[in-house]
């Protein structure tokens, strides 16, 4: 099983050991060992995943890194965070995955409109299974937990990802007030209800709606 680590807070240090992990292309900053790379058409698994991709406009540029030794991750000096999954579903957006275990299946899903906070459309990356994601992060990630009790509302352009039984909509935050400069700025939020944890970022990336 490869081993996750971080070294810092913006690098991932993967040991392998004849294990496979899937990176984004490109990641890759320095490495020891016997490792080959293989650039992965689409960063789903297999065809369907491929085809998907390509019809959802999701894009993931993904490397297979298989051998013996260690390779060290990173992307644009973005903070790294890891996340383990034990048999679920993580849901994150595809600029913000940088590595997966071999084991754990990629693959699309529909999010409503909250998963065009990049521009990447109205889908979102999953994870599924069991082992170890990294994720990335303009910033410390910050782990915020839903409870029924607890709904949470968040700015898309904070989103990373989430976990857990959390259900997800798309809600305006355009209104009267808003639009005569009273309101929050916000023309767009995502809520979140059920149970689970969310991942934001204390930065805000630029989103569909804008301000208005």
């Amino acid at each position: 099983m490869a081993e996750f680590r971080l070294q810092g807070s913006a690098m991932l240090v993967v040991h392998l050991a004849g294990d496979t992990v899937r990176a984004k292309n490109g990641s890759m900053v320095a490495y020891d060992g016997r490792m080959t790379f293989k650039k992965l058409t689409g960063g789903g698994n297999g065809l369907r995943g491929m085809v998907t991709r390509r019809l959802t406009g999701e894009q993931m540029e993904v490397m297979e890194v298989k051998g013996e030794g260690t390779v060290w991750l990173a992307d644009s000096a973005r903070d790294v965070s890891l996340v383990r999954l034990s048999g679920e579903t993580l849901h994150v957006e595809a600029g913000n995955l940088l590595c997966t275990e071999g084991g754990l299946r990629t693959g699309t899903s529909f999010a409503g409109l909250g998963g065009a906070a990049q521009g990447d459309g109205l889908f979102t990356t999953t994870v599924e299974g069991t082992g170890q994601a990294a994720v990335m992060s303009a910033g410390p990630v910050v782990a915020l937990r839903v409870s029924p009790a607890y709904p949470l509302t968040v700015d898309p352009g904070a989103y990373i990802a989430h976990q857990g039984g959390v259900r997800r909509s798309f809600q305006s935050g355009a209104g009267v007030r808003t639009l005569f400069g009273e309101g929050g700025g916000e023309a767009f939020q995502l809520r979140f209800e059920g149970e689970g944890v969310v991942y934001v970022q204390p930065s805000e990336r630029a989103t569909f709606g804008g301000d208005l």
